[in-house]
Formats: structure tokens, C-alpha cells, sequence
């Protein structure tokens, strides 16, 4: 919706895919004007189906339930910084209330999520759908390239992915390295890139760390470096179902992570005593001291979070869900597909 369409150069060339170029009016309030030109651009392409993504999306779940053009689903999958504590704006709330209304489905990827559709956003239960992530769990088996990220002999490497965000909080995760003992030796990495760079990159130098922190940048194939990492941290103020775990639990890492979202849930009950407190910065830096000097320790959570991942998060089920709920929602019988489902 904000013209970036980047996003196309990753997809198979094959797939039939167009871009509809409709102009938005950015604000606080509501706008006539938007709600004309999606209305418009909906009655002219008359879809089978209409998929709207986040808050920013729910404009158009408006203008399809006067006069419904056709059936719709409605994605919600985290929060941005200004939402990341748990505050919820009320204006969002009571728009996603008149917006959202029946029979619109609301789609979430994690439980706390739902909790939050459920008890916040006031949604019928019936009406929530959570479908949780899946990742290509053999891609992120497969042997990392070691010429990805060099370490020196006897080096251990402490790793996160993401973009780098304010509500990933990356500067916890440099903070909590910093205060790691000199032994064993250790670098931290940071795969992505985003607004936060500089500022990173800044901090790391002010606690005179930065020849001991590598900025990786974005990775288009990221299996080739995760796998190379000892530990892999999860600093973020806010998550619900994150990616980047499933990816790291796929290539066998041990896990440190703060406790939002679904995290806690997603990792094996071994890897669960090193989920601390968000706010806890000595807790996480505990955590991380602790794996780093444990190598048999740091194995036996990585395979049982592989074993876990495959079992429960692989790609496959997810996609076939979702191939389920797209087509009951065509022919008008999402209930039946969420019977069939279970």
C-alpha cells in the first residue's frame, strides 16, 4: 500500500501476480477518500477472495461489509513499538470491532494473539482462526557455509535475525554481550539490516565492543549462516510467533529468548528455563553465560528443538491449512473447514 513493491523481485517469475496501483491518503483519521478508492478498486476487480493484512489493512474489511463484495479474511500477526508493551490503542480496538464484524474471519499465528482477539478486541470465538507459522524445516537442516561468517579458532558465536527495529530491541542484545565475562571467547552476530543500524552500530562502539560484534547485514539465503551459531538470542520487546526462532529451533540451536509472544511455547521444556523476563537484562545475560559453557548442554536443547520444529512447525501442514481455509472460504463454508481442521 506504500508503493514498495521490492517484494516481487523474490517471488517465482511464473507465478500470476499483479499489482493494483491504488493511491492512499496517510493519516490519524478516518479517510473518505480511501474508503472511495478501495471500495472502487474491490467492485472493479470483483475478487473471489479478499485477504487484508494487519491494522493497516482494515480499512478495507469497511468497505466490504456494507454491500460485501466478496468473502473475507483478515490477517493480524504482531505489533509495531508503539504497541510493543501491551498497550492497546483504543481508537484500533473499537475500529477492528466496526471493521472486522461478522462474518469476516480474523487469522492469527499465535495463541497470545488470540487471547488478545478474544479478550481486547472482543471477537467471537468462532471467528478466530490460529494457524500457526511453518518453515521449510529441511532447508534450515541442511550444512551451513562456514566461509558466510568466519571465526577465529576456539571462537564462539552468539547470533540473532531480524530487522533491525526499535521493537526488536537489538540494543538489549548488545547491552547483555557486553557484560558477558572475556572466557570463552565469544562475537556476537546480527543477520538483517533496518533503520537501527547506525544507531547499533554506535552503541557497540560506546561499550567499546564493536570489533567483537559483526553486522551482517540482510541475507537472502540466512540457512547458510544460522546454522553456524552456538546460541541463538531473542531480545525483542515484542513477538508473537517469530520466524527467525522456528528457523534457528530448525537448524538445531539452543535458544535464549526474552518472554513474549508464543516464545516460551514454541521451545522444548529444556530450552524453557532460558526464556527470561523482558525487562531482565542480568537474566538474560545469565542465560547466555550459562549455554556458552556448556557444549553437551548447548547440543541437547539444539536437537530437541529440531525435533520439535519438524514435528509441529514445518511449512507443509501450514500450507495445506491454508490451501483448506482459502477454498472453504470461496464456496462460503469456512466452519466446515475449521470442523475438518480439528
Amino acid at each position: 500500500m506504500d508503493g514498495n513493491v521490492d517484494c516481487l523481485d523474490r517471488l517465482d517469475p511464473e507465478l500470476d501476480v499483479r499489482v493494483l496501483s491504488v493511491p492512499v491518503a496517510k493519516g490519524r483519521l478516518l479517510s473518505l477518500g480511501n474508503l472511495i478508492r478501495f471500495r472502487h478498486a474491490l467492485v472493479s476487480q470483483k475478487p473471489d477472495l479478499l485477504l487484508s493484512y494487519a491494522w493497516g489493512a482494515v480499512e478495507w474489511g469497511l468497505v466490504n461489509r456494507i454491500v460485501p463484495v466478496c468473502p473475507h479474511l483478515h490477517f493480524e500477526d504482531g505489533f509495531g513499538p508503539e504497541e510493543a508493551v501491551g498497550r492497546q490503542f483504543r481508537r484500533r480496538i473499537w475500529f477492528r470491532r466496526a471493521a472486522l464484524a461478522a462474518p469476516t474471519e480474523l487469522i492469527v499465528p499465535s495463541r497470545v494473539l488470540e487471547s488478545i482477539a478474544l479478550e481486547s478486541w472482543r471477537f467471537p470465538e468462532k471467528r478466530i482462526r490460529f494457524i500457526p507459522n511453518g518453515i521449510d524445516c529441511a532447508r534450515f537442516a541442511a550444512k551451513p557455509d562456514p566461509a558466510v561468517l568466519r571465526r577465529q579458532p576456539g571462537e564462539l558465536l552468539v547470533g540473532s535475525v531480524g530487522t533491525l527495529r526499535r521493537e526488536k530491541n537489538f540494543g538489549r542484545l548488545i547491552r547483555t554481550f557486553a557484560s558477558l565475562p572475556a572466557e570463552p571467547a565469544c562475537r556476537l552476530v546480527l543477520i538483517g539490516d533496518g533503520p537501527d543500524r547506525p544507531a547499533l552500530e554506535a552503541l557497540a562502539r560506546d561499550l567499546g565492543i564493536s570489533d567483537r560484534v559483526t553486522f551482517a547485514g540482510q541475507m537472502l539465503n540466512p540457512e547458510l549462516a544460522i546454522g553456524l551459531l552456538d546460541v541463538f538470542a531473542l531480545s525483542s520487546d515484542t513477538e508473537q510467533m517469530p520466524l527467525s526462532l522456528l528457523e534457528a529451533m530448525a537448524a538445531a540451536l539452543p535458544v535464549v529468548a526474552t518472554d513474549v509472544g508464543d516464545v516460551r511455547g514454541m521451545l522444548t521444556d529444556d530450552n524453557r528455563r532460558f526464556v527470561v523476563p523482558r525487562d531482565d537484562e542480568s537474566a538474560f545475560t545469565s542465560a547466555i553465560k550459562t549455554l556458552l559453557n556448556d557444549a553437551t548442554l548447548r547440543r541437547r536443547l539444539g536437537h530437541g528443538n529440531r525435533a520439535r520444529a519438524v514435528r509441529e512447525y514445518d511449512e507443509a501442514a501450514m500450507v495445506a491449512t491454508y490451501d483448506t481455509l482459502f477454498r472453504s472460504a470461496v464456496q462460503g463454508d469456512v466452519q466446515g473447514s475449521r470442523k475438518r481442521d480439528h
